[in-house]
């Protein structure tokens, strides 16, 4: 008998077998029980994460002979006949192969027909975003009422393809990427099930590699299977995908750690003795450095994800938290550039002593005294960065001074007669062109600025500090505390002092908005650049010549109009 790839043998056949997706297999569950199965299913996600699964299930849970129920029985001859693929009543479409609309009316004239075996008659179509426009069309009013008798089934790993009038006639479900645990649990269940040797690392190693997709997980594990000889370890799994090994992964990050710039270099070159795949290799770099950083802010959702060990626990000890970031940073930088390198293994050195070259010189906090004792060549704050990396450095170490020597805004700073003209007065803080010019220098965003954009002030307390505005009618639905609190913390910045805010609701506005500043002052342009334009003699000309008439309304204000006002 032939071999069959696992990822065939083990296809979830029952939902509770399905790894990771508990928010769609609820939804279908509850959608059995009550009996409230909708006729048109959309399942979107990308390769491997159980689209086609899930409408197979579905397909087996409403045609079961023993009843539509929240789990196929498994055992009747409709659940058997779908899971060996000759249930007659589940018709499986591949829209990659079949997109002419021909095809689609062919499927669609056996639509009427009632169904041989079981209860329901299912289309279930895979890459449907590959249909062409005229098969979306023609599927769109079967799609929308079927006979009762049929249901659709709809797979994509594109759903953006899809017109609107297609997503608007079915039930969309996004199935998520799997993550490492997920899949390493499931990886673990079938090595184990199949009486094989392995080890976490290994494991691990390939739940990473498969990026979220467990058929992608399973057909590594096949690979890693056969490249072992039936064991999967961390070493083997290693070697198959031309991944860098542990312990140059360690020498490495402890060479940055020490300064130890010749037991880098010589590290790498022992990497250059095996084939090694360099962009893994950074990825390897970044999940540890990762890991660090975790370790450092949170430990115990390292130790949940059974990732603090010993490597993490030292260098957490020995590298601040701004070498790590700043590391990770330059991993990042050096993945993307790696393409654009003479050759893979010089690029991954240059990455690397970028991370030996540059510090974040002149931070403070935890790690930041580490920092400036390093022996490193760090950027210098008085000459240009020679590169993209050192600017990064450089604008991370202007912002921190800011932050760490708490050094107060330019507008508190500033001597009196100066905050007298930066400040608005208690008494002009009432004032609607006071507030306007706040709302312009602010620079809200969203809901916010047109909440902001349609208060009025109507009067100032100095002695409670409470401002009292107006808002305009049909608007109170823009109100929310957090934006109130947003307003009121932009305002204490613009004045100089806390400002409480109370708005009114009675839809009494007593002065401009700054909305209505500027409609107003819109329609002021309009009307300039009317008259502007009348007032041509070559339009004059052109008015009297043809008998024609300017439509003051299709005026609008040119941009250079607008520079020079």
């Amino acid at each position: 008998m032939s071999y069959q790839a696992l990822a065939r043998m083990w296809r979830p056949r029952r939902f509770a077998d399905v790894v990771g997706q508990d928010h769609v297999v609820n939804a279908l569950r509850n959608a059995l029980q009550q009996d409230r199965v909708h006729h048109a299913f959309l399942f979107s996600g990308t390769r491997g994460v159980g689209k086609t699964t899930l409408a197979r299930i579905l397909a087996k849970a409403v045609n079961c002979e023993q009843g539509q129920q929240a789990e196929p029985c498994g055992e009747c001859g409709t659940c058997q006949s779908v899971d060996e693929g000759r249930f007659i009543d589940l018709i499986e479409i591949d829209a990659a192969s079949r997109t002419r609309v021909d095809d689609t009316r062919e499927i669609l004239d056996n639509v009427q027909y009632a169904p041989t075996q079981g209860r329901y008659k299912i289309y279930l179509i895979d890459e449907v975003h590959m249909l062409s426009g005229h098969s979306f069309n023609a599927l769109l009013k079967t799609l929308e009422e079927p006979p009762p008798h049929v249901k659709f089934l709809l797979a994509t790993t594109d759903p953006q393809k899809l017109p609107a009038t297609i997503l608007s006639r079915c039930l969309q479900f996004n199935l998520r990427l799997l993550s490492a645990q997920e899949i390493g649990g499931q990886l673990e269940v079938i090595v184990r099930s199949e009486d094989l040797s392995f080890d976490e690392t290994g494991l691990a190693i390939l739940s990473r590699a498969a990026d979220g997709s467990m058929r992608d997980g399973l057909s590594l594990l096949d690979q890693s299977i056969a490249f072992g000889g039936g064991s999967v370890t961390g070493d083997e799994v290693r070697d198959m995908l031309g991944m860098i090994e542990s312990h140059h992964v360690d020498a490495i990050l402890l060479a940055l750690a020490g300064n130890d710039g010749s037991a880098l270099i010589d590290t790498v070159a022992s990497m250059a003795e095996r084939p090694v795949d360099y962009l893994s290799a950074l990825d390897e770099l970044l999940t540890v450095l990762h890991n660090v950083s975790l370790f450092q802010v949170l430990p115990e959702a390292v130790a949940a994800k059974q990732a603090d060990s010993s490597l993490v626990r030292e260098l957490a000890s020995v590298l601040g938290k701004e070498d790590v970031q700043l590391y990770y940073q330059i991993g990042l930088l050096g993945k993307r550039d790696l393409p654009l390198a003479p050759d893979p293994a010089s690029g991954f050195e240059m990455t690397l002593l970028r991370m030996l070259t540059f510090s974040p010189e002149g931070e403070s906090g935890v790690g930041g005294d580490a920092a400036e004792s390093r022996t490193k060549k760090s950027v210098s704050s008085s000459g240009a960065p020679s590169t993209g990396v050192a600017r990064e450095v450089q604008k991370k170490k202007s912002v921190s001074s800011k932050v760490t020597t708490s050094t107060p805004t330019p507008r508190a700073q500033a001597p009196s007669d100066a905050a007298d003209n930066a400040h608005p007065t208690s008494s002009s803080l009432s004032d609607p062109a006071v507030w306007a010019t706040f709302v312009e220098d602010s620079a809200f965003t969203g809901v916010t600025r047109e909440l902001a954009m349609n208060l009025c002030p109507e009067s100032y307390d100095a002695k409670s500090q409470v401002l009292t505005l107006s808002l305009m009618p049909g608007l109170a639905s823009m109100r929310s505390p957090s934006r109130q609190k947003s307003l009121e913390k932009k305002l204490e910045a613009f004045c100089g002092y806390s400002v409480r805010l109370e708005i009114a609701e009675d839809g009494k506005v007593s002065g401009e908005t700054p909305a209505m500043v500027q409609v107003r002052q819109e329609q002021e342009e309009k009307d300039q650049a009317f008259r502007t334009l009348m007032d041509d003699p070559a339009v004059q000309g052109l008015v009297s010549a043809f008998d024609a008439t300017a439509v003051p309304e299709s005026v609008t204000p040119g941009k250079q109009q607008r520079k020079s006002e």
